[in-house]
């Protein structure tokens, strides 16, 4: 081999190795266009819906809710203050062009993910926060137990959202008929009900308890058990930012990672000191992790501090002792038997 070539092989394997030293740069340090967007308004724009336990103003105009502590969370990320966060209430037909169109960084309104959302739409979906299914809120003078005995009825859809096309799909399975009420207003939902201006209410099961309890006589109305679908509510951004979306997403795997460890509000600070290696990185003590991704170190102990972990999160909003009561059912940990689930923090 002559010298010439010798010269070319050294600078291909030098260029090489220079490729695969700038692959190994850590991905944040270069940050995306909507947190850049965010920085410099100072505020995180969250779109979200109107259903109490899930998200709501309270009498001061302070949201509350389960997906809005999601929001607060991700605020302390960004900013390490759970209030630069700003909650604007969107009904599902406006929400997704609203997203689309940059009115909102995220959305936190219980959106379904699918495929076309994904692919025909743009958007990206964190993890999965809620496991939802379609449900039917009935009058109980109906004397129905299941979907099928529904045979003829008149049921109200809100449009906007997947459940027109799951209702129509199920009665079609079944060889039923119905006749589908299209309603848009959100407040018009359970008047139509209330008024007998239809025989049954159709939407994800989790809004159909918190609307059962805003109806006149909500004894008069029944959840029937079974599920039409399959409804995974996650956050919703646009797509082509991977920076937010990661940033997304690790705000919402760290509360499940402090649940998992047994991390709380109240003893996040007594974990400080532990001698674990997992809980050191978790916690920012030992700070490499957080340098390594572009974050602040404590960035998961901020979160933790400020809104709780995951189980925190639910019970305070949606749990056995609130007006929903829920069961945590697939929203428990995957150690227990539910499909919430955190990669590991290394």
């Amino acid at each position: 081999m002559n010298a010439i070539s010798l010269m070319r092989r050294h600078l291909k394997g030098a260029a090489a190795a220079a490729l695969i030293a700038a692959a190994m740069l850590p991905m944040a340090a270069h940050a995306g266009p909507t947190l850049d967007k965010i920085k410099e308004r100072g505020v995180i724009k969250v779109g979200v819906g109107t259903t109490p336990g899930f998200f709501t103003p309270d009498s001061n105009g302070r949201w509350q809710g389960f997906f809005v502590d999601f929001g607060r969370a991700l605020a302390v990320t960004v900013f390490d203050d759970p209030d630069k966060v700003e909650f604007t209430n969107s009904s599902p037909q406006q929400r997704l062009p609203a997203l689309q169109s940059g009115e909102f960084d995220i959305l936190l309104s219980g959106v379904t993910e699918t495929i076309t959302r994904a692919f025909k739409l743009g958007f990206h979906f964190g993890p999965v926060v809620f496991y939802d299914g379609q449900g039917l809120l009935v009058r109980k003078d109906l004397g129905v137990a299941k979907g099928e005995d529904l045979d003829g009825a008149t049921i109200g859809v809100q449009s906007g959202t997947t459940g027109e096309l799951n209702i129509a799909d199920f009665f079609r399975k079944t060889g039923k008929k119905f006749t589908p009420v299209t309603i848009e207003e959100t407040s018009e939902f359970t008047k139509a009900l209330d008024t007998g201006r239809v025989d049954a209410l159709t939407q994800d099961s989790t809004d159909l308890a918190a609307k059962r309890t805003q109806l006149k006589s909500p004894d008069d109305y029944v959840l029937l058990p079974e599920r039409l679908s399959k409804e995974p509510l996650a956050p919703a951004v646009r797509g082509g930012d991977d920076q937010w979306l990661e940033i997304v997403n690790w705000t919402v795997f760290a509360t499940v990672q402090a649940e998992e460890l047994g991390i709380t509000k109240d003893n996040v600070d007594s974990f400080l000191t532990s001698d674990d290696p997992t809980i050191k990185r978790f916690l920012g003590v030992d700070p490499s992790l957080g340098e390594a991704i572009g974050l602040d170190p404590k960035f998961a102990y901020h979160i933790i501090k400020a809104v709780g972990n995951y189980g925190e999160i639910f019970e305070r909003n949606v749990g056995k002792g609130t007006t929903l009561n829920f069961d945590r059912g697939y929203n428990q940990l995957w150690t227990k038997g539910g499909l919430i689930y955190s990669p590991p923090f290394r």
